[in-house]
């Protein structure tokens, strides 16, 4: 630092009124991303770029920001305590400051991140680290110049083939992505079929030209997947994302498949390898949700499912609860007091289980049924019940269905002014 007073062994950042002392050592490696930028700083005008003011006598560094905040990040960073809101300060407020000081949501509890999350969808309020303009502030830093072009080139493949809507190539990227996928599951659903078997059977070069589409495919989504693992960010995030895990699960499959019919073959006696070639090959099926990554829809069924878990455990809850009451009394009704006309099909609970989760989601298959009044009466009772119960969480995951929606529309149209934009330029 060639400005100020250079010989000073501590610097005084005032954030908001309130003054904090830190010393030079520490400023070079501070956990906050702003305050560590003004290590390398050689002139004032490099400093008003990371602060609001400087006080060359005093070598001070003003920030308009908001000190009860900065106290509560502060002393997370020191690591007395966790990262939780700032009491009677908005969430969204508390997360701005948050991102201005170089933290991100997941430094948050996890309670305060629910909070975050059910206000940013309340709002329709969507932050990202990877905002339009992160890399023109990342080029700030100490350093940034050297590596931005190479920084920048990862950033543009990584949205390519991450955000569908970031550009003009990653559209492209998608809809060549959903054409395999689409040939997948018609090569997959045809090879089921009878007609196609026995053609293939007789006409050797219609199961080869299947496999080679299949080959293609897979080696489609191999690649896919092995290059958005080389310009992620964070490998470790990257293998632990619920559509990554996806990925591994129907390409995985395709490989196994191969080299067990190279080291096995198609031999009819080899039951148990045929079992499992069977089942291999039939779990491609996975690879329709890799739709997931191109569809809003998909991901606002999946994002909905993360939030409302605790609800649907509360629905799975309600339903094995009244399951166990009802089949217990309808198999004493209609098997249990009167051995001689029983209903065979009450038989035991595990049986009676059937036809109450099947009344009780109202299909009503007619396989089996009550045959006495207490039993019709108990099987109305417990059609009711059902709707009630299931009609009480509902509420709760429809709000939430409808709130991921919002929030991922957001984003979709905030990437696809990016696209705008870039098509303009």
């Amino acid at each position: 630092m060639t400005f100020g007073r250079s010989r000073a062994a501590s610097v005084v950042l005032n954030v908001g009124g309130a003054r904090y002392s830190l010393s030079r050592e520490l400023l070079k490696d501070f956990p906050l991303r702003r305050v560590s930028r003004l290590h390398g700083c050689r002139s004032e005008r490099d400093v008003l770029e990371v602060c609001d003011d400087y006080d060359r006598e005093r070598n001070e560094y003003f920030f308009d920001r908001h000190s009860e905040a900065f106290g509560f990040i502060l002393l997370y960073v020191r690591g007395h305590g966790k990262l939780r809101f700032a009491p009677r300060m908005c969430e969204l407020s508390f997360y701005n400051e948050m991102i201005y000081w170089g933290l991100e949501g997941a430094h948050l509890e996890y309670c305060c991140q629910r909070r975050l999350d059910d206000r940013m969808s309340d709002t329709y309020t969507f932050y990202s680290a990877d905002e339009p303009g992160a890399l023109g502030r990342d080029e700030a830093r100490p350093g940034g110049a050297e590596a931005a072009p190479s920084r920048r080139w990862l950033e543009r493949m990584r949205r390519t083939f991450e955000e569908p809507t970031s550009s003009l190539a990653a559209q492209i990227l998608a809809s060549v992505s959903v054409v395999f996928v689409i040939v997948s599951m018609v090569v997959l659903c045809a090879s089921t079929l009878p007609d196609w078997r026995a053609a293939a059977a007789d006409n050797r070069s219609l199961d080869d030209r299947s496999r080679i589409i299949e080959a293609i495919c897979i080696g489609w989504f191999t690649a896919e997947c092995i290059v958005r693992f080389i310009v992620s960010k964070n490998k470790c995030e990257f293998v632990k994302r619920p559509l990554n895990i996806i990925d591994l699960l129907a390409i995985t499959p395709y490989y196994i498949s191969v080299l067990m019919t190279v080291f096995t073959g198609e031999n009819s006696q080899l039951q148990r390898a045929g079992v499992t070639l069977r089942v291999l090959r039939m779990m491609r099926i996975f690879w329709v949700i890799k739709l997931a990554r191109h569809f809003i829809g998909l991901q606002t069924l999946g994002l909905t499912l993360k939030r409302c878990y605790r609800e649907m455990v509360m629905l799975l809850v309600f339903i094995c609860v009244a399951m166990a009451i009802f089949s217990a009394l309808s198999q004493l009704l209609e098997h249990g007091l009167d051995l001689e006309t029983s209903n065979k099909d009450f038989a035991s609970i595990p049986a009676a289980c059937w036809w109450v989760i099947i009344s009780m989601t109202t299909v009503g298959y007619g396989d089996m049924y009550p045959i006495t009044m207490p039993g019709r009466i108990l099987g109305g009772v417990c059609v009711v019940s059902g709707i009630v119960l299931l009609a009480l969480p509902i509420t709760f995951i429809y709000h939430s269905f409808v709130q991921c929606y919002h929030e991922l529309k957001f984003r979709s149209a905030r990437y696809s002014r990016s696209l705008s934009a870039e098509f303009l330029n």
